[in-house]
């Protein structure tokens, strides 16, 4: 049931990817032995690729262990890591870092080969991203690293990466019925270049589902970290009046399907053009059958124009991927956390 797709290099991956940020701490409590049930569950359900990275507290290490402890499960994931090196470190990435970094996700994982690394920057003023993009390159040449990839880079400087002679196989970036960044010139660069796109964020953490129709406006900004980034992203796209428009067009259209809100909105975002996958977060299997129901659902002439009504003219958010992000000043900015890496001395 869960579509699968060949990225330009041949490698398969499921169109659905199973997300590691909320196993990361912060959105409830983890038991790991039932967190690789959960991984099990979603493997034999045809989820078969996992998202996670070094920064995310103890999740590489878990998947790990999930492939020790499912051998019979093992060969049929594909894990997608990310690399991101501390801002405090910036000044300092060099050749040693970045192995030592990688290193750290081969032993976490247990594998021999990462099968893609997917490569973020803080911080743009600080000019060292085409050079460790290169290093993981070469880790790329010594088998250590199977694609290089990047996450949540701008136009101009993914261009940079790209001229530098980095063949990059896929851009994981916010895309959504609500942010709408990618198609500022990223969604026409990737296409160009034979880039696919990994999309988070495209239930905005939870928001885009049955729980927040006709509901009234949260007077205080969410403890958990996704709903309050995605908060932001609403207010960006008009505010609530409009995120309510959004939600009951959404259900009028998931009824029609017999399904949800949540799967119109994945949905959605997989029928745009150069995206390969949506990421969704799950702390447990407990919407897994309605992840399966993605796959079966076909988005009409109707459907699509009902959603057209809402979305145009856009209000916002506006810019590149991930500039709201970087500004470590603003709303956005001021709740990500930039050291997580915690790399051996």
């Amino acid at each position: 049931m869960v579509p699968r797709i060949k990225l330009p290099d041949g490698f398969e991956i499921s169109r659905i990817m199973k997300g590691g940020w909320h196993l990361a701490g912060g959105h409830g409590a983890i038991d790991p032995a039932q967190a690789m049930r959960d991984m099990a569950a979603f493997v034999e359900a045809g989820i078969t690729t996992f998202d996670c990275a070094n920064i995310y507290t103890g999740v590489e290490q878990l998947i790990g262990d999930f492939r020790r402890a499912y051998p019979e499960h093992a060969g049929h994931v594909q894990v997608f890591t990310k690399f991101v090196p501390d801002l405090a470190d910036l000044a300092t990435v060099d050749r040693r870092y970045v192995e030592t970094v990688i290193d750290r996700s081969l032993t976490r994982l247990g594998v021999e080969q990462l099968d893609a690394v997917q490569f973020h920057w803080w911080d743009y003023s600080m000019p060292r991203y085409v050079e460790t993009a290169l290093e993981l390159q070469r880790l790329q040449t010594a088998g250590k690293i199977a694609r290089v990839s990047v996450t949540n880079f701008d136009v101009a400087r993914l261009s940079e990466i790209v001229d530098a002679g980095v063949h990059v196989a896929t851009h994981q970036l916010q895309y959504s019925l609500l942010d709408a960044r990618p198609e500022s010139g990223m969604v026409e660069y990737c296409r160009a270049r034979g880039i696919a796109l990994l999309c988070y964020g495209t239930v905005a953490g939870g928001w885009l589902s049955e729980r927040w129709l006709d509901q009234l406006e949260p007077r205080e900004i969410p403890a958990n970290r996704s709903l309050a980034k995605y908060k932001l992203i609403i207010d960006e796209f008009g505010g609530w009046a409009r995120f309510q428009a959004l939600l009951g067009a959404l259900q009028t259209i998931s009824q029609k399907h017999f399904t949800d809100i949540a799967t119109i909105a994945t949905r959605w975002i997989l029928d745009r053009p150069g995206v390969a996958a949506a990421i969704v977060g799950a702390i447990n299997a407990a919407h897994l059958f309605a992840h399966q129901q993605i796959g079966e659902v076909t988005l009409d002439a109707a459907d699509q124009a009902l959603l057209a009504s809402i979305l145009g003219p856009r209000l916002g958010p506006v810019g590149d991927v991930y500039t709201l992000e970087r500004d470590r000043t603003g709303k956005h900015g001021r709740i990500m956390k930039y050291n997580l890496t915690h790399t051996p001395s």
